[in-house]
């Protein structure tokens, strides 16, 4: 309802006269004192000190260095550098959490979270561990809780790979007795057991009677590689000799030494020769075996008188030849090497004969892999808990060939009620280092506990492999819940509306399907769950009423839920009061302009006629009119109005009027 009233402020402003305007500026001028408010134009206020420094009662962490390089490291080498983090402010700071961008890096020393005083130190340690070769950087942020800022510290590091190393085979020769005129060859393998290529710069001969040949400088072994040199000994003359083989390279600890030695005669001697110098068995099924055979042959000038036959190397034994022998020149016996691995793997081993021929021992060298499945199963039991009769729940199992041959699966055999498995075949082959999944199921038709178990027959050493089984069924409940089951939505302005929200949430063990949601009494309705809907276990809708009055009055009502939960249907209790809402009432007023120069006007309000008067407008109005909104039911109010001329003088009330409010 809106009340109207009309000032003659003109006729006020006309009553105060030049004059009195004149009077009003006067005391303005003589009175009135100017004051300039300080104020803050732009930008921040802050505090500046002599000093400098952080602000009182907070902790400042600073770390020391704050970039920690490691140079070269050579890969595999863990190396340290200590780090220090001070507290320059003036509070008890922590470090709450500290954090590596990579895991080249770690931590040793520190234990989180770390408290750390004003103007105290923490040492703790930085490592670097490097694995793969190349530059890393990385970050290691300090977290704290209650300073300034997170601590960063930059880490730089380089991985060197491992220095190249030179490693001889055998370390030294002795060629024993050699006839004059004859010559005997042994060789020396020469490996780079370093990381970095192996370059051999120089190689420094002994000269006559010894010679070398299958190797010359400069030469560039590669890292794990190896080189074979051959070393012969053709003595010309009877007695003793000596020398060695110096190798230069950048190894750290060239040059190497190779000491060759040997003794020249005039007699006949003897000299064994093995055809061919080696046996490479190969792939050979652990369990089983396999057999090769090397001639040795006297091709000396005197009989070879044979001391020892030695056999080194797993799994390799060797017959044909037992010591002591005699092998008169000429003559020849046939070695019979057996591999037999007890185990997966490569072996090498060698047949050493030692006598009193040129050149002893007389060395035949050996290798082979043994073959063997292996069979792997993850994980190695399976429990399936608590299960719902009539429902099926599953597993997955992983089988992986752990073996370097190829396993077999023959047969897979299952025990106990309700387990069967999906996805598994027999016969099934894996290569080595294959692997295939399999799932496992459970559907168990009673209540109850039950065990059971897996085993997969196969080529494998552990055949029969086993997977113990084991699951309780559990009897099918079918529940719902309702929260709040009951909705008060107090008093709702008729032609408004107000909504709640209810959780209805499946809390039994098996799927619940909500049929039907229906809703009684006046102006309530509900949204959310549009039905059909199933709910799996511990799943959970949101259900929203809305009370909506028409009419003035008190309602009340339910929310059926229909499913197939026991205790169906679900209520819901729905009540409300429909109230009329207040009237709106206001004062719209206007007034005729001064016939003077002002600036605007101010309208004034009072409960009692003629005194009392307080300002309503917040601004200065510029306009003729003026609503006020404020006003109650059965109450009656005064107005006036006041003009403002440009200097802010204000003047006398206008005219009052009334207005009722009903």
């Amino acid at each position: 309802m809106t009340n109207r009233g009309r000032f003659s402020s003109e006729k006020r402003h006309r009553d105060l006269g030049a004059g009195n305007i004149r009077h009003l500026q006067g005391l303005a001028l003589l009175g009135l004192a100017v004051l300039l408010p300080l104020a803050v134009l732009s930008g921040c206020v802050s505090a500046a000190s002599g000093q400098g420094g952080n602000p009182a009662g907070q902790a400042v962490l600073q770390a020391n260095p704050a970039t920690v390089n490691f140079g070269n490291v050579t890969v595999g080498t863990k190396l340290s550098q200590t780090v220090s983090v001070k507290n320059t402010g003036t509070a008890d700071g922590v470090i709450a959490d500290a954090s590596l961008s990579s895991a080249q890096f770690s931590t040793s020393g520190i234990t989180l979270p770390a408290s750390l005083p004003a103007g105290q130190t923490l040492n703790f340690l930085v490592w670097f561990n490097g694995t793969t070769a190349g530059q890393t950087s990385a970050t290691l942020t300090l977290k704290t809780s209650n300073a300034a800022g997170d601590v960063p510290i930059a880490l730089q590091a380089t991985a060197m790979p491992p220095p190249a190393a030179l490693t001889m085979n055998p370390a030294s020769l002795s060629f024993g007795a050699v006839t004059v005129g004859t010559k005997s060859s042994l060789s020396v393998t020469l490996s780079n057991t370093g990381g970095s290529d192996l370059t051999i710069s120089a190689l420094t001969l002994p000269g006559a009677p010894f010679s070398v040949s299958g190797i010359a400088a400069p030469k560039t072994i590669s890292a794990g590689q190896s080189a074979t040199m051959n070393v012969t000994y053709a003595p010309s003359s009877a007695g003793s000799n000596s020398g060695s083989i110096v190798i230069t390279s950048n190894d750290s600890k060239s040059p190497a030494t190779i000491p060759l030695s040997g003794t020249a005669t005039t007699a006949p001697v003897g000299q064994l020769t093995l055809s061919p110098t080696s046996l490479n068995f190969g792939n050979v099924n652990v369990s089983g075996s396999s057999t090769l055979t090397s001639t040795l042959t006297n091709s000396g000038q005197a009989a070879a008188n044979i001391s020892q036959v030695n056999v080194t190397g797993a799994g390799f034994t060797v017959s044909g030849l037992t010591a002591p022998a005699t092998l008169n020149p000429g003559n020849s016996v046939t070695l019979q090497v057996k591999y037999a691995p007890a185990s997966a793997g490569a072996a090498s081993g060698s047949v050493s004969i030692v006598s009193d021929a040129q050149g002893s021992p007389t060395t035949l060298a050996l290798s082979g892999t043994g073959l063997q499945p292996g069979l792997s199963l993850l994980p190695g039991s399976i429990s399936f808990g608590n299960v719902v009769v009539g429902i099926t729940n599953s597993q997955t199992v992983k089988i992986t060939n752990s073996g370097n041959a190829s396993l077999t699966i023959s047969q897979a055999t299952l025990t106990g009620s309700g387990f069967s498995t999906s996805g598994l075949t027999t016969p099934l082959t894996l290569a080595a280092g294959q692997a295939s999944t399999f799932t496992v199921l459970f559907a168990p038709a009673a209540a109850g506990s039950v065990s059971g178990s897996l085993a997969l027959t196969s080529n494998a050493p552990n055949s029969p492999a086993s997977i113990p089984l084991s699951g309780s069924g559990v009897a099918a409940t079918y529940t719902l819940s309702v929260s709040p089951a009951s909705l008060s939505f107090g008093n709702v302005n008729t032609g408004s509306s107000a909504s709640q929200s209810v959780s209805i949430a499946n809390t039994g063990n098996s799927n619940v399907t909500i049929s039907q949601i229906s809703v009684s009494g006046a102006g309530f309705s509900a949204s959310g769950v549009g039905a059909p809907v199933t709910l799996s276990p511990s799943q959970s809708v949101t259900l929203t009423v809305q009370f909506s009055p028409s009419v003035a009055g008190s309602v009340s009502g339910t929310i059926s839920v229909v499913s197939n939960a026991s205790g169906s249907p679900a209520a819901i209790s729905v009540s409300g009061t429909g109230v009329t809402p207040p009237v709106a009432h206001s004062v719209a007023l206007t007034w005729n302009a001064s016939s003077s120069i002002v600036s605007g006007y101010n309208v004034y309000r009072s409960t009692v006629s003629g005194s009392s008067y307080a300002k309503v407008s917040s601004t200065l109005l510029t306009g003729l009119t003026y609503t006020d909104g404020t006003v109650q039911s059965a109450q009656t109010y005064y107005y006036v109005t006041t003009a403002v001329d440009t200097s802010g003088s204000e003047s006398a009330y206008s005219n009052e009027v009334q207005a009722v409010i009903p």
